[in-house]
């Protein structure tokens, strides 16, 4: 018996090496830094769910870029590359497991850019969906829903340490793809945290 019944992922940040989209369109890594925390922030703090594109517009207006480079933002998210061994991983892993994704996105970006994982996803649950952006509990748990699976038997793949947060508070084991070496800060540490994803397949067994 396998030990969980599904694993749910993070899509930008975990399946997805977003950060050289940020950079490109910022014009700098610390401009791109800025940009992509400023976003985040916007959207933990949204409440009832605000359209993608705004909060990633006015994200770049306070990290001192023009609004209007949002539009260049979103089009080459549709374009995102997975990380090298994601799609093999996913596909060993569909064979123990469900899987899916939790993004904060609209619903047509959240189709498009998962579909560039390469691998067939069970759910795709956006932010747009939930009616709220992660942190917030609605997000996982309509994933759960989805796949009818209880969370004490899903894992989930966080891409950030703020994501380590939301779901532990959905009540899912998080363990944490932190190929860009983020600090944990004074969050409680995850199941384990991860340079790649291919430790995932001992981790659901």
């Amino acid at each position: 018996m396998h030990r969980y019944d599904a694993v749910l992922f993070d899509l930008f940040t975990a399946l997805l090496d977003s950060g050289p989209l940020w950079r490109a369109v910022a014009g700098t890594e610390a401009v791109g830094a800025r940009w992509r925390e400023e976003c985040s922030r916007l959207a933990y703090s949204a409440g009832p769910y605000r359209p993608f594109g705004e909060i990633v517009a006015e994200a770049a207006e306070l990290a001192g870029l023009p609004p209007a480079r949002a539009e260049d933002l979103l089009r080459g998210i549709e374009g995102l590359d997975p990380w090298p061994e994601a799609p093999e991983v996913l596909e060993r892993l569909s064979e123990r497991a469900r899987i899916g994704v939790v993004t904060n996105c609209s619903e047509d970006l959240g189709r498009l850019a998962a579909a560039r994982v390469g691998t067939h996803l069970d759910t795709v649950v956006t932010a747009e969906a939930a009616g709220v952006y992660k942190l917030r509990p609605e997000p996982y748990r309509l994933a759960l829903a989805r796949l009818n699976v209880q969370p004490a038997r899903a894992l989930f793949v966080a891409g950030s340490p703020g994501d380590i947060t939301g779901a532990r508070g959905a009540g899912m084991d998080v363990c944490w793809h932190n190929r860009r070496r983020l600090p944990l800060g004074g969050r409680e540490p995850p199941l384990a945290e991860l340079e790649s994803l291919d430790p995932l397949l001992e981790l659901v067994t």
